[in-house]
């Protein structure tokens, strides 16, 4: 057999063992959200006709499917990337936070040219997720805290600083809701209803996907062939080897918990330069915690992340068309999700057994 079959055959021959938890877990969700319609004397084949029809029946609702997975593909990334490094970062939600007024404040003040500005507040708003992940990071390397404390305690500091500065220093005059004064034009994401013509105006997808899928590559390359992810993914696996091999591992903790927060700061710059173009007051309805899920589903893999984020997307577009039309609650459609992970978790615990 060539070379070039036999790497290719191993590589999916990987990919499917890898994966095969989650695809049990997918199978098992569906089956039970089957069996609970069957309860209540429902057609299971509606439930599933509805999913296919409200996700996929036009490109506008898939672009809307698309838009609810951008934000968790970035905390997805951020939670596996920390994974890779043996760390697990709960601190998501804290660091969009930051990164989003981040890139709030240098959209409203920095008047500049979009080609300029729109690099400054993204950059902005990587620094400040970077920042906010470095310092539990750093409590970890330097005191041995541990950092799933440190990040949840850096999330209750943000909510409070975010919370302040935007009721208190820069709130919108003349206006009820907790929010900031709109970033300049300049600032803002393209929508891409401005380049393709079969997405409606209304449609609010925009730039920040094309950029998450850029990210999902890049981590992808940085963790399979570059230096710091062969240490990054060393460290995670066998720190006792890697400060035998000369690796600074206090390092790598800490620039592995700053790239998982810049990562997760990006969801934040999707909510105010690619939809809102301002800071809303709580604008996120938990992406940084169920980036942890996204990240368990897909296995921590850049791909398996893009995937499992798509299929929480879906999901979340679908939610409000199943208890309308099927009039399921839309709870008790959200708490299956949480089953499916409890699912997924209990048969890799399994697969692990001795």
């Amino acid at each position: 057999m060539p070379k070039n079959i036999r790497n290719v055959s191993h590589f999916l021959r990987q990919l499917l063992r890898n994966f095969i938890p989650s695809l049990i877990a997918l199978c098992g969700f569906f089956l039970l959200c089957g069996l609970v319609l069957l309860v209540r004397g429902q057609n299971p084949l509606e439930f599933y006709s509805v999913i296919l029809v409200s996700g996929f029946a036009t490109f506008d609702d898939f672009g809307y499917v698309l838009f609810n997975a951008t934000p968790l593909i970035f905390t997805g990334l951020a939670v596996a990337i920390g994974y890779k490094g043996g760390l697990f970062n709960i601190g998501c939600e804290g660091q969009l936070y930051v990164a989003a007024f981040a890139a709030t404040w240098i959209g409203m003040f920095l008047k500049l040219p979009s080609v300029a500005l729109i690099p400054f507040c993204v950059g902005a708003a990587f620094m400040a997720g970077a920042f906010w992940g470095a310092v539990p990071g750093f409590l970890k390397a330097k005191y041995g805290t541990h950092e799933v404390i440190n990040t949840i305690m850096m999330n209750f500091i943000a909510f409070a600083l975010m919370n302040y500065l935007v009721t208190s220093v820069y709130q919108e005059p003349n206006q009820m809701n907790p929010q900031t004064p709109p970033i300049h034009e300049a600032a803002r994401l393209p929508r891409l209803a401005s380049v393709l013509p079969f997405v409606t105006q209304s449609n609010p997808l925009n730039a920040s996907f094309l950029f998450a899928c850029g990210c999902v590559i890049l981590c992808h390359i940085f963790l399979s062939h570059t230096r710091w992810g062969y240490e990054l993914r060393l460290v995670g696996n066998a720190p006792d080897v890697a400060t035998y091999g000369g690796i600074n591992t206090r390092a790598v903790i800490v620039w592995t918990l700053a790239l998982s927060g810049a990562l997760a700061g990006m969801a934040g710059v999707t909510e105010v330069m690619g939809y809102r173009y301002r800071y809303l007051d709580s604008f996120s309805p938990g992406w940084g915690f169920t980036g942890i899920a996204v990240a368990l589903l897909g296995r921590n893999h850049p791909f398996g992340v893009l995937a499992a984020a798509l299929l929480f997307g879906l999901l979340s577009k679908v939610a409000l068309d199943i208890e309308i039309l099927l009039n399921v609650p839309r709870g008790l459609f959200l708490a299956g999700q949480g089953l499916l992970i409890i699912c997924l978790v209990s048969i890799d615990g399994f697969s692990r057994k001795p």
